[in-house]
């Protein structure tokens, strides 16, 4: 799979350095790997939660983080849209969440 972007992630792990191995980890495990159905994921993270819109939440550092991603079967990308603490997911609505492009 083809992660967009990286760069997210990086920038999360530098403020919350905690979370680098974990992020890491999950991002070397998602590019070896090609997923065409959302039970592809599951059989990898069990613990990710599937929700609608092809959109996916992994458990992060023993779930001290979620990280919400859009993946598109089709093409093998997986979209960051939004990582952040337990606590502030319980606060924002997951189906919500828009991808953001950053200026270059």
């Amino acid at each position: 799979m083809r992660i967009i972007a990286k760069r997210a992630l990086k920038e999360f792990w530098d403020t919350n350095p905690d979370s680098e191995n974990s992020l890491l980890e999950w991002h070397d495990t998602v590019v070896s790997l090609s997923w065409n159905t959302p039970n592809a994921v599951k059989a990898a993270f069990s613990n990710a939660s599937i929700i609608d819109n092809n959109r996916v939440v992994f458990n992060i550092k023993g779930n001290g983080y979620r990280l919400i991603t859009h993946i598109d079967y089709t093409f093998g990308i997986v979209f960051v849209l939004w990582i952040g603490s337990h606590a502030d997911y319980d606060k924002i609505d997951s189906k919500k969440v828009e991808f953001k492009r950053r200026k270059q």
